[in-house]
């Protein structure tokens, strides 16, 4: 069982960072960082049902609380069985839990690509979520993730792979 926990309390009010949730996988999502990481994408708005996912990965989403909470379930990789999504939990009239939480069963060949790289992925892209929350709501925040050399591995090898695909490498 693989349960992975990403949270932080961002100095803002839960409608703030509600509003944040919102715009999820929208042309002007603030919450996921599709600077750095493929956007998230569905074959409609937001909602219970929306089917799509970013980059390989795919879900449709199960549960859907505008300003409070999404949660998706994982439909590929195949070896996948669970959920994640976003939470968003009033502390006080000023402050606000942000975390996102994958509860899931791996199996097959996904019990070791989670270990050896998506883990490593997963982590590096919600740490850089909460990030780019935190700036949004909180000016003068600095950023707090850094990728490991792994990460960068990791993404710099999905990114020639990609490039193979798309014709660019022959």
């Amino acid at each position: 069982m693989v349960r992975n926990v990403h949270s932080r309390v961002i100095a803002a009010d839960a409608q703030a960072v509600g509003r944040l949730l919102d715009t999820l996988s929208t042309d002007d999502d603030r919450l996921w960082p599709v600077q750095q990481w493929p956007a998230m994408r569905f074959d409609r708005p937001l909602g219970v049902d929306a089917t799509g996912g970013h980059g390989p990965i795919r879900y449709t989403c199960v549960k859907y609380v505008p300003g409070r909470e999404v949660m998706f379930r994982f439909r590929r990789p195949l070896g996948f069985d669970g959920t994640h999504g976003f939470i968003v939990e009033a502390l006080d009239a000023t402050h606000t839990r942000l975390t996102h939480e994958l509860v899931m069963r791996t199996h097959g060949k996904e019990r070791f690509t989670w270990a050896l790289m998506w883990r490593w992925l997963h982590d590096a892209a919600l740490e850089d979520s909460l990030d780019l929350a935190e700036t949004a709501l909180v000016p003068g925040t600095t950023p707090r993730s850094h990728h490991s050399g792994y990460v960068r591995f990791l993404r710099g090898r999905a990114h020639r792979e990609q490039a193979r695909k798309d014709g660019v490498y022959q």
